[in-house]
């Protein structure tokens, strides 16, 4: 989730520098595998207790998630630690931009299954999955560009939510809606922190916004598919 600078030798259509010490990619590398074991144990509790108090729909969309989740961490855990001199990292770095639209839209998709008497459910899934698959493509057929507008349409889509605020408050656990505002709130703070290319450890600290955000989202999902289901 970082710019560098690219071989010469590579058609890279961005420029940028990569400063990070030892220091700073062990920390980050702690922060990445915390993040997988954790998704991995409650990701995999979740699917265990959602099997048995969700519909099939909201279940493919709760193991869409925890697979996305597992996708971008993994993903980014390469990218980021990979040795920056290696071709294969611009390849890496493609994926681990575009991963992060897919987590977005598999983020959503659960809470807005949950929305199956508003008419705006369905819509509103269309043009989350839509703006992600454009954003997808972007990442993939033209890396390293429009990289300070796709930060704006991360938040864009991250909080287009915010039109069914009604439906949702009205038809989710209030748990899980303070637990869903709360992981935007964290990711949208982080967004801070991966700006900050000047601080020390910003990388690091942003991945742990990465990883407290997906949290609290997950915590959402468990209790609002298995905790309210009781």
């Amino acid at each position: 989730m970082n710019d560098a600078h690219p071989d010469t030798k590579l058609e890279i259509p961005f420029v940028g520098r990569w400063h990070y010490s030892r220091a700073e990619m062990i920390a980050d590398g702690i922060v990445h595998a915390v993040g997988i074991v954790l998704a991995i144990a409650a990701g995999s509790t979740f699917l265990a207790l959602a099997a048995f108090h969700s519909g099939p729909g909201e279940y493919v969309a709760a193991v869409f998630y925890v697979v996305s989740l597992l996708t971008v961490l993994s993903v980014s855990l390469a990218y980021n630690l990979w040795p920056v001199s290696w071709p294969a990292k611009w390849i890496l770095r493609r994926f681990d931009h575009a991963a992060i639209y897919l987590l977005i839209a598999a983020t959503y998709t659960p809470f807005l299954a949950q929305l199956d008497n508003s008419p705006l459910a369905l819509p509103m899934i269309v043009i989350v999955w839509s703006a992600a698959t454009a954003g997808i493509a972007i990442k993939m057929f033209l890396p390293g560009r429009y990289d300070r507008l796709a930060i704006v349409f991360y938040l864009a889509i991250g909080w287009s939510g915010v039109a069914l605020a009604g439906p949702l408050v009205e038809r989710l656990p209030t748990t899980s809606v303070a637990l869903l505002v709360a992981g935007g709130i964290v990711y949208s703070c982080g967004v801070v922190f991966f700006a900050w290319k000047g601080l020390r450890f910003h990388n690091a600290v942003w991945h742990g916004f990465v990883v407290t955000g997906a949290g609290l989202h997950l915590a959402a999902m468990v209790d609002c598919l298995v905790v309210n289901r009781f």
